[in-house]
């Protein structure tokens, strides 16, 4: 059956996990943050909820990207996560994306990539009762794809 799990998570006392990817053998671990007891000296959960949407949009998109033969390597999101109290929650998520300015797009291309990261599937699996953010930053549109 482990063949089927994809982590454990251990925890180490004084509040903090580590979590162990199964497949890779790679570790996180997380603390919560300092006005939740915690030390913040690592991600927190919520942290890593609102990190895993980035990733996974800048992800999605690199795939298409890679479809298109555009190159997103360097492309950096800024993420800023809100929480809410009373039960204690993310509600809401801000993304801001900065692309490199060598960065060479028609606008065709810019919106099939923009559509890709909106697909991805933890921005689906966030509850709508989160407010989700997403700023893009791109470079000067070209009649050249990179």
């Amino acid at each position: 059956m482990k063949k089927y799990m994809t982590s454990t998570v251990i925890y180490e006392g004084e509040l903090r996990t580590v979590a162990k990817h199964l497949a890779s053998g790679t570790t996180i671990e997380t603390d919560p943050p300092v006005d939740n007891q915690g030390k913040g000296e690592k991600f927190s959960p919520t942290d890593l909820v609102a990190t895993a949407l980035g990733s996974c949009m800048l992800t999605i998109m690199g795939m298409k990207a890679r479809d298109l033969n555009v190159n997103l390597k360097g492309t950096r999101i800024e993420i800023k996560k809100m929480m809410k109290a009373d039960p204690r929650r993310i509600s809401g998520i801000h993304l801001t994306f900065h692309f490199p300015e060598k960065l060479k797009l028609t606008e065709n291309s810019k919106n099939i990539l923009q559509i890709a990261g909106d697909t991805c599937p933890v921005r689906y699996s966030i509850h709508p009762d989160i407010a989700v953010q997403i700023e893009y930053n791109w470079p000067a549109i070209t009649e050249m794809a990179n």
